[in-house]
């Protein structure tokens, strides 16, 4: 049975959308047979895969509207052990409907249409990934309904911590009230410029304030890691080599020493 992982912040720009598509391409190359779910209509990581809207025909929005089903949205990447459920923009109409059809049906449950999407193939992965959008509404509450526990993204910069209390808060909400299960994965640093000392830091004080929930992995800030998506690759295959090749793979091997695997 897949473990559920979602990436969240409401903050944008934090390398959300890229520990999202490098994680999972990490688990996928580890072996570990991983579905990434892109819940953001930017779609970011589904053009990081290579994929444009032309290439499928259902996205995640089609699925969670129930226009079809999740089996004939998933896509089979070109990645080592890497599948796909696709976003495109219109995903920015779900809330709405959400919202409409919660006034038609009082048996409709907004917040956990994408946890029984989910626990429908979740025994056909080791891992689901899932890229949140960068806001803490319906959707991004689906996420955190359907997961078992939560990647939050804190890049090394100046208020690193700021609004992270936002998404704790949300967490503890879900905890409290819709999935009692769900914990915290980990805290991951990103974006770090090993020259700067507002770097090093941002690293204390998220390792003082987070402790053990930091993970030891820290994420570089590196033009090619910037420049993989746009060739529609992972770093591990664009740039087997690069630092953030290595990072993530290390990342990768966290999370799977934190679930107790080998």
């Amino acid at each position: 049975m897949a473990k559920i992982i979602s990436l969240v912040n409401q903050k944008g720009g934090v390398g959300k959308t890229t520990t999202s598509i490098n994680l999972a391409a990490a688990l996928g190359k580890l072996g570990k047979k991983t579905l990434l779910v892109d819940l953001d209509p930017q779609r970011n990581a589904t053009t990081g895969l290579g994929y444009t809207t032309t290439d499928f025909e259902h996205d995640i929005y089609e699925v969670i509207t129930g226009r079809c089903t999740v089996e004939e949205s998933i896509l089979k990447t070109q990645f080592d052990n890497l599948y796909l459920l696709p976003s495109t923009i219109n995903l920015t109409g779900a809330e709405v409907e959400f919202i409409k059809r919660m006034f038609e049906d009082n048996t409709f449950h907004q917040n956990e249409q994408l946890k029984i999407i989910l626990n429908k193939i979740r025994d056909n992965y080791d891992y689901i990934i899932i890229d949140c959008m960068p806001s803490l509404g319906i959707i991004t509450m689906n996420a955190l309904v359907a997961s078992d526990s939560v990647i939050i993204p804190v890049q090394c910069e100046y208020y690193a911590l700021d609004g992270v209390s936002l998404i704790l808060n949300s967490i503890i909400m879900v905890q409290s009230s819709l999935n009692p299960q769900l914990r915290i994965e980990g805290v991951l640093l990103t974006m770090l410029d090993g020259r700067t000392n507002i770097g090093l830091s941002v690293i204390e004080e998220v390792r003082s304030y987070f402790k053990n929930k930091t993970f030891n992995t820290i994420i570089p800030r590196l033009v090619r890691l910037v420049e993989a998506p746009s060739h529609g690759k992972p770093i591990n295959v664009y740039d087997p080599e690069s630092r953030a090749t290595q990072a993530y793979a290390n990342l990768a091997k966290e999370v799977i020493e934190r679930d107790g695997n080998e």
